[in-house]
């Protein structure tokens, strides 16, 4: 206790220390909120914000915006979304994009003019990145502005979702902040909503039909192609000799025969599957939610075998409105045969029911979008996409014609009369709400079910640290416990959720108190957010072993792929403790450098980062250009022969973790006095040589396996405890009960079969 006492005031001074010197740069280093349109004009052509524009006009108002021109036509405008609306990216520095929008509020094209993301310097290609936003060209904003529709929302990119969702929600905003402005001369404010049809399903339809009345009517369509037409369509697109070996001999063959209909429609629901199929369906819906089935029969599988592995159904995607969705296994039923009459038997049928976090209407036209796949030379693939197209017959659908909101045309003092009598009102203004929410909210929002995920193991995480004793006293199952924890550190935190925290990430923070603080960045990232959040906890608890060795995905990787090594009996290289306490501090120059680099340049200090191979390993799973894939799996190698490797000698982010570490106010740790003199047990078994030849652990690089805790309790491999174990069994061998003050048992007697009880003869004191 009184080492704590004594080391807890230098503690707060070293924080208060800390705090002041971040406040300090951050009033010291403000940040510059010009307008840089004008600079990066000069790296977009007009061409690509309008087609067949020529040139630029001159800049008009604060924040500017600049009109596109063709010849002394006025195409529309272009724009920067960082001068409307914070763009504040994964790097914590802004993407900038420049946005050609029309009169009309209709984006016309962008081009992604600079950025520092990580992911997108090195990682997934940036043409990856920038695609995932096509579902925004064409797309009326001003609808939006006003409240008609939800904004257009991205397709989301694995390893790269903050990014590409920070560009989509700011090139968005701006567009709807410079439409209510009213400065663009064709696009309407929101006081203009006409009014709209409302397409709904006629529930009153209930008729059964055989199966040559629903394809001849539409409601069910398909698509059908031969083995012969799929090789001519590689052919054509380029890829004959990559095309690969067709699926059977006889070019005349089937192919696929591919079926499509929306069996939440009462009538094909029912005319498909049958009453009772149908009725258990319809108790399974939610209100507004569909399913549809999709059939096939011939050479082509559309399931694939992605979804056993993976969940996921990758060779098919539903597209409706530039959105696109691939179901899960969980959303899938297999069905054995069709119930209508005349249905032929097919191969594959599965029932699809649309998740109600997917906006889907079925009433609009959508499409089936299949892949299809061919092997190619070495281990590539060819692909190509065919697109099967769903409008549901009028017959099945009833129109509404449905008002303008009154709040949008009335004046401001009756506005708030009108939204309270009003329902529909009520609903468009909460909905506007949600809409002008900030991203990270809408994040936080959007993963609760991770964030509640990622709560829970962390408190579990903190019961295990908590209750170690308890724990370590049972080392069979506390080794269970830690092999399951860390399987779950790679597979949900690491592979699913992307949550590996990296040195970059103490890179940017330390930058943005330079370059201007913003939290919005940081809270884009929910999962991110809450790990930092307990790791800064743990820091002044534990030091950094509850993250490197508990939370790292890719700790977690190295220390299971060495248990797997352990067992295949691989030999183990223990290096001399020499050379091992000399290797150490590799790790605290590599991140020094990084840092010193970073106040040059983040962009640079970010390109160097890839010293840690947690991108290639676990946000991108391997898929990568080969230099990475071999680096990442050399250090692996290693970690099969010295367990860690990379965590002991070369990661830059355990470096980071430990210099605050050191404030730690608590030990919790035990030694005995024997630890180190005479005892050499603990410091030749610690699995990472964390503990000095003389007894002390070194927190700064104890990855807080709690091993050296098991010996410390054990009486049967730590020494001390071994003398305390003989000693008790030599006292109790020697003792009697009565000596020990132990009250021996009462005894039974009976006479003549009746029982008599007996008191003891000895009482205690």
């Amino acid at each position: 206790m009184s080492n704590t006492s004594t080391s807890l005031p230098s503690g707060r001074n070293a924080i208060s220390f800390i705090l002041a010197f971040l406040i300090f740069l951050v009033l010291a280093f403000p940040s510059s909120a010009a307008s840089q349109l004008g600079t990066y004009l000069s790296k977009v052509q007009p061409s690509d914000l309008f087609q067949g524009a020529n040139s630029y006009g001159v800049p008009i108002g604060e924040p500017p915006i600049v009109p596109v021109m063709r010849g002394d036509d006025v195409l529309g405008y272009a724009y920067l979304n960082s001068d409307f609306t914070s763009s504040i990216g994964y790097s914590g520095k802004p993407i900038h994009i420049v946005v050609g929008i029309d009169a009309q509020g209709v984006i016309r094209g962008f081009k992604m003019v600079d950025h520092k993301e990580p992911i997108v310097l090195i990682g997934i290609p940036e043409k990856k990145v920038v695609a995932s936003m096509n579902a925004l060209i064409d797309k009326d904003m001003s609808r939006v502005a006003s409240g008609a529709e939800r904004p257009p929302q991205v397709d989301i990119v694995s390893g790269a979702t903050v990014t590409v969702l920070v560009m989509g929600d700011s090139v968005s905003r701006a567009a709807v902040q410079l439409i209510r402005s009213n400065r663009l001369a064709g696009a309407m404010p929101s006081s203009t909503v006409a009014a709209k049809e409302v397409r709904k399903v006629d529930t009153s339809k209930t008729e059964i039909n055989d199966w040559q009345t629903l394809l001849g009517d539409g409601s069910v369509r398909s698509l059908r192609m031969t083995v012969g037409e799929v090789t001519e369509a590689f052919r054509q697109a380029g890829q004959t000799v990559s095309a690969g070996k067709p699926e059977t001999r006889n070019p005349a063959d089937s192919f696929i025969d591919l079926y499509l209909a929306p069996v939440s429609v009462p009538a094909i629901g029912r005319s498909l599957l049958g009453d009772a199929a149908y009725q258990r369906l319809v108790e399974r819906l939610k209100p507004g939610q569909s399913a549809i089935l999709v059939a096939g029969d011939g050479a082509y599988s559309f399931k694939g075998s992605g979804y056993v592995r993976g969940g996921i159904f990758d060779r098919i995607e539903l597209l409706q409105d530039g959105q696109g969705l691939r179901f899960r296994d969980r959303d899938h039923t297999r069905l054995p045969i069709l119930a209508a009459d005349g249905a032929p038997r097919l191969r594959e049928i599965a029932l699809y029911v649309v998740p109600s976090d997917f906006t889907f209407d079925v009433t609009q036209p959508f499409e089936l979008q299949m892949l299809v796949q061919r092997n190619a030379e070495g281990r590539n693939k060819s692909v190509l996409n065919y697109n099967l197209g769903y409008t549901l017959p009028d017959r099945y659908v009833t129109i509404e014609t449905v008002p303008a909101p009154a709040q949008a045309t009335a004046p401001a003092s009756q506005q708030t009369n009108t939204a309270a009598s009003s329902p529909a009102s009520n609903t468009l203004t909460e909905q506007q709400i949600a809409d002008d929410q900030p991203l990270w909210m809408r994040m936080w929002d959007m993963n609760r079910i991770n964030i509640v995920i990622t709560v829970v193991a962390l408190l579990v995480l903190t019961g295990i640290f908590f209750f170690q004793d308890w724990l370590v006293k049972r080392p069979v199952m506390f080794a269970w416990i830690r092999r399951g924890y860390l399987l779950f550190s790679l597979v949900w935190l690491g592979w699913y959720a992307n949550a590996q925290l990296s040195v970059v990430n103490v890179l940017t923070f330390t930058n943005s108190l330079i370059t201007g603080f913003n939290w919005e960045f940081f809270l884009s990232a929910p999962l991110i957010f809450i790990l930092w959040a307990a790791v800064a906890a743990a820091l002044l608890f534990w030091g950094r072993g509850p993250f490197c060795g508990w939370l790292c995905p890719f700790g977690a990787l190295q220390e299971l792929t060495n248990n797997i090594a352990q067992w295949l009996k691989v030999p183990q290289v223990r290096l001399p403790w020499g050379l091992h306490e000399r290797l150490w501090p590799i790790k605290y120059m590599i991140f020094l450098g990084l840092f010193g680099l970073s106040l040059y340049s983040v962009a640079l200090a970010e390109i160097f980062a890839e010293v840690e191979p947690f991108k290639t390993a676990i946000i991108l799973k391997f898929a990568r250009e080969w230099p990475f894939v071999i680096f990442a799996l050399t250090l692996l190698s290693a970690g099969l022969f010295i367990e860690r490797f990379y965590c002991r000698y070369l990661c830059p982010l355990g470096a980071a973790l430990a210099i605050p570490g050191r404030i730690r106010m608590f030990e919790w740790l035990k030694r005995w006095p024997e630890c180190g003199s005479p005892c050499q047990r603990c410091s030749k078994e610690c699995p990472v040589q964390s503990i000095h030849p003389e007894g002390q652990i070194n927190v700064n690089e104890c990855i807080y396996c709690m091993h050296c805790q098991e010996l410390y309790h054990d009486d049967q491999r730590c020494p001390h405890m071994i003398q305390v174990r003989l000693k008790r069994e030599k006292f109790m061998a020697l003792s009697t009960p009565a000596s020990r003050g132990e009250v021996p048992a009462k005894t039974v007697v009976t006479h003549k079969g009746v029982p008599i009880e007996r008191v003891p003869a000895i009482q205690p004191e």
